[in-house]
């Protein structure tokens, strides 16, 4: 028997849905993290790297497969966004852990998440990650001035 999808209460912003989505990813929680998702039939991630998933099906599989491996240990280190009524789109900076053949290791992910306003509250509808570089990290949260 298919387990009923977790209900969020995420109403007042998409950042609450945001910290949902990288709970269930450290947690390693399926259900949760696909709680944060849209019921819509285009939803699409990206895996840096990785192949277009497109729809739910396809976007737990690729989540089960990288949880089979053990949790995701990202963590935002850096969100720009851009609201309106209706659609929020965070283009963030994850730091991941990793562990290595060396140990622990940090990497950093570049990703824009982009979350619609649903009946029932903010939904990820697109999750596209790139791989990023430490000098992400160095770089200032204030824009820079051209003239």
């Amino acid at each position: 028997m298919r387990k009923a999808k977790p209900t969020l209460t995420h109403n007042g912003h998409a950042d609450e849905t945001e910290v949902a989505f990288y709970e269930a990813m450290q947690l390693g929680d399926i259900d949760k993290l696909m709680a944060c998702w849209a019921d819509e039939d285009d939803i699409v991630c990206v895996h840096p790297g990785g192949p277009r998933l497109v729809g739910a099906l396809a976007i737990r599989g690729g989540f089960d497969a990288m949880f089979s491996h053990g949790t995701i240990r990202a963590h935002i280190e850096q969100v720009r966004r851009v609201q309106t009524l209706g659609v929020s789109i965070h283009s963030v900076l994850e730091r991941v852990e990793v562990l290595t053949a060396n140990g622990p290791a940090k990497a950093y992910v570049i990703a824009t998440n982009v979350y619609l306003k649903t009946a029932q509250g903010w939904r990820l509808v697109a999750h596209h990650a790139s791989p990023g570089t430490a000098q992400e990290v160095l770089q200032s949260d204030s824009p820079t001035i051209l003239h």
